[in-house]
């Protein structure tokens, strides 16, 4: 920014999750601001597929003198290298700088490339000195007899040592934290959102560990019981949130432990978040202008990502990436050309045919990189009565119609879709961009069309396909012939399953039980949980406030207070199906739930001499603090 002919011009970091990147641009960023420079901020999160909307958002770059571009988190668009470095980039503004970070190195082609010799400059990023550390802890008055032990643990990675200072600067000190048997992060991010203020504060962890962002807006439609700005306030505080313009999110890092954290700790609560937000997604898809439906159809999608069934018909990968675009003109003769060479002449007589008929049903597919065009798909609108020409012409609309009278006649005001061509001949009919896109977009078009009522697939593949849709799309049997090759024809019923519906089949796919794991707090500090709610059993404002609301066993209840006294009642009372534990259960009732003012007066009730009762009293203890661990660490029976 000083004006040195020889610094560079462009400036590119990576390192791991953690290490620092986005602070070091926030950092950079603000030197940029404060010496008068023109900001341009993106976030690879949120950077379309498309390079001409990257250009458009970073057109000052191209424009104006000294700007400074910062692209973080720019492993999630990695396919625009090549095209950054051929065809943006040198077309920046005098006393342009850009600035560029992500975790993964630059392609190598690059740094040994003359031409970018001298004027971009490539830095990994490493953990802190144990100096740097020190310091970070010490400035954020981490305790001293803690220092060490965090630093053994964290060592120099910034954003473990930053979590860390986060929780010893709320005094954060129990000693089960920093045992060395637990991963640290997740033990570190168990610190941090184990003390949530209340229950309302947890769903918005739930909103911000699944939603691929989360707004305000988005806050106040899935919990609109509670107060969205004032939780959007906490969730921005928080010490692994990150800010972009479409919201927060959690650092990656982060994300996953958080995740995995909530899903163990109320299991059932997650999976009910994710029906809301799944929910909201189907109404923000139904409602977005043209130029967000890919958007928010991504954004429903990313719920459900670890799913195997899903998995199996998209990869998520960012290799080759592509972006659609409408059929042009000059784009005929190359569909024409890929059809013939995967499909044969048959197939691409058929492509001329769909093309006269429906020229807005066909998208190119071009690589973000070179602009080159590598695939195309159809997606076929057809109303009823079925045209008779369309049936005579095509086979596989034939078979759709044939299937459609015979199970489930189409209604007069109806129509059917079918994804009728998907043509990639460097990677034909296997999962791939191609398929994430236009299945995306099919899926869209169902959520937004008025009256589809059947909606098909077809794939060449039968028998493989099969087993990927198996779950989301039924196999209609149908196996129509277009020249040397068969097809198989995939549908799902609209009407009998509608959108809500089918998206739901994909949450119930991950309404697992918990895995059984390690308690977030020891037995120790459990078992005297256990005895303080006991106490405070009889006074529910007491009771809101007891540590075992905040154990795992109270995370996953809509009314935590009075179903865990419910919980409480019920598993001192079935103490008594033992006979051995009939006379702890008579202590434990009288001295807790009975009203007695006294451990004495309960014994009196009782009848019993107060050494006895006492006897009995720890043996309920004992007993009904181990039935409630095996629940923690289990679940309930």
């Amino acid at each position: 920014m000083a004006g040195d002919p020889q610094a560079p011009f462009a400036f590119y970091v990576f390192g791991p999750g953690g290490i620092g990147k986005s602070a070091l641009l926030r950092c950079l960023a603000e030197q940029a601001r404060a010496a008068g420079r023109l900001l341009l901020e993106l976030d690879g999160r949120f950077v379309s597929r498309d390079p001409a909307d990257f250009e458009r958002a970073a057109g000052p770059f191209l424009d104006v003198p000294g700007t400074v571009l910062f692209v973080d988190s720019f492993e999630h668009c990695q396919w625009l290298e090549s095209w950054l470095w051929q065809r943006f980039l040198p077309r920046a503004a005098e006393d342009a700088l850009v600035v560029l970070a992500g975790r993964l190195a630059p392609q190598p082609q690059w740094t040994a490339d003359p031409a970018w010799a001298g004027v971009l400059s490539v830095r990994e990023l490493g953990p802190f000195s144990q100096e740097q550390a020190r310091s970070l802890l010490t400035t954020a008055r981490v305790r001293p007899e803690l220092r060490d032990r965090v630093l053994r643990f964290a060592g120099g990675n910034p954003l473990a040592l930053s979590l860390a200072a986060a929780a010893g600067s709320t005094g954060w000190s129990r000693e089960e934290v920093w045992a060395p048997s637990a991963d640290l992060l997740r033990t570190l991010l168990t610190g941090l959102i184990g003390e949530v203020p209340t229950a309302a504060h947890r769903r918005a962890l739930e909103v911000a560990a699944q939603a691929h962002s989360t707004s305000e807006e988005l806050l106040a439609a899935v919990l609109p019981e509670e107060d969205a700005h004032l939780l959007f306030g906490w969730l921005r505080d928080l010490p692994f949130m990150e800010s972009a313009p479409q919201g927060l999110y959690p650092h990656d890092a982060a994300r996953e432990t958080l995740t995995a954290d909530l899903r163990w700790r109320a299991p059932h609560a997650f999976v009910t978040m994710r029906r809301r937000l799944a929910q909201e997604y189907l109404r923000m898809l139904r409602e977005a202008p043209e130029e967000r439906v890919w958007t928010v159809t991504d954004e429903l999608f990313y719920l459900f990502r670890e799913l195997k069934s899903l998995a199996r018909m998209r990869t998520w990968s960012r290799e080759d990436e592509v972006h659609d675009c409408p059929l042009r003109p000059d784009d005929i003769d190359g569909v024409l050309r890929m059809a013939e060479e995967t499909e044969g002449p048959a197939s691409a007589e058929l492509v001329r045919y769909w093309i006269d008929r429906q020229p807005q049903a066909f998208s190119v597919y071009r690589l973000v990189g070179t602009g080159r065009t590598v695939a195309f798909t159809a997606r076929l609108v057809l109303p009823v009565p079925a045209d008779p020409r369309d049936v005579a012409v095509d086979p596989v609309v034939a078979a759709a119609w044939e299937h459609i009278d015979a199970t489930a006649p189409v209604g007069p005001g109806e129509h059917i879709g079918i994804s009728r061509f998907s043509v990639y001949p460097e990677h034909y009919q296997v999962p791939s961009r191609v398929i994430d896109l236009s299945s995306s977009r099919a899926q869209a078009e169902a959520a937004r069309a008025r009256g589809r009522a059947y909606g098909f697939a077809v794939w060449r593949d039968a028998d493989a396909w099969a087993e990927r849709v198996n779950g989301s799309l039924s196999d209609t049997g149908a196996r129509p012939r277009v020249g040397d090759h068969t097809y198989g024809l995939f549908g799902v019923d609209w009407r009998q399953v509608p959108v809500e519906t089918w998206i739901g089949r994909f949450i119930s796919a991950t309404e697992v039980p918990a895995p059984p794991g390690p308690s977030a707090v020891s037995r120790s500090v459990f078992d005297q949980a256990v005895r303080e709610a006991l106490a405070h059993w009889r006074d529910p404002a007491a009771f809101a406030v007891c540590a075992l609301t905040r154990t795992r066993l109270g995370a996953d209840l809509a009314d935590p207070v009075e179903e865990l006294r419910d919980l409480l009642r019920h598993t001192v009372d079935d103490l008594a199906l033992d006979p051995r534990g009939v006379r702890a259960r008579e202590a434990l009732t009288a001295g807790y739930f009975s009203g007695a003012p006294t451990q004495e007066a309960a014994a009196r009730r009782l009848g019993l001499p107060y050494g006895t009762y006492r006897r009995h009293l720890r043996q309920g203890l004992d007993l009904i603090c181990e039935a409630l661990w095996q629940q923690e660490l289990h679940g309930p029976r």
